[in-house]
């Protein structure tokens, strides 16, 4: 894995468990030569990460909006920072430069980045690793519902793994790093079979 793309919160949260999750991540994306690709905010979340994978000297890419761009959001200690025209844009470009995806704890916009790409490996879109950083069991509630959503029949038994779950940054990149699609995973786009 060249890259990794990370969603975070543009907030800190409750908990300081958070932030240092985020930093710990950077620490270990820079030890590991693994370049980050990130929402290029410098608040919350998304700016410790930041900020800890520069300390590291490693690579970092920030892909921002021009709306937030302009209301002094954007991470200005960025040497590669590309201002595109919109949020669909923002995802898309990310998730080209990526080779494989993780949420640190967020509200709204991180789960809906993550769902994207985890939707996105369910047509075949793509077969990057999806990976869910649970810090402190921020996310216990969102699994107890992809079980739930498995039970009744509205997820694919063998779609759970698409999502790949770690409590420690450098065990959740071991894992991604390990990571193949789900055996017997129906594609639901792709080439014609001929």
């Amino acid at each position: 894995m060249r890259r990794v793309c990370v969603f975070a919160g543009s907030s800190l949260g409750g908990r300081p468990d958070y932030a240092a999750a985020a930093r710990d991540l950077g620490r270990t994306l820079g030890a590991r030569g693994v370049g980050l690709v990130y929402g290029g905010g410098c608040i919350g979340l998304m700016g410790v990460l930041a900020d800890s994978v520069l300390a590291a000297s490693g690579e970092v890419i920030g892909v921002i909006p021009r709306m937030l761009a302009t209301k002094e959001v954007a991470h200005q200690g960025l040497a590669d920072l590309r201002i595109v025209a919109s949020m669909h844009e923002r995802k898309a470009v990310m998730a080209e430069l990526a080779d494989g995806f993780i949420a640190l704890p967020g509200g709204f916009g991180t789960l809906e980045e993550l769902f994207e790409m985890i939707t996105w490996a369910q047509l075949g879109l793509h077969v990057k690793a999806v990976g869910l950083l649970d810090v402190g069991g921020y996310f216990g509630a969102l699994l107890a519902l992809i079980e739930r959503a498995v039970a009744e029949g509205f997820i694919v038994a063998e779609n759970r793994e698409l999502l790949v779950v770690a409590s420690e940054g450098g065990l959740l990149l071991d894992r991604m790093r390990a990571y193949a699609p789900p055996r017997g995973l129906r594609r639901w786009i792709g080439p014609e079979e001929t």
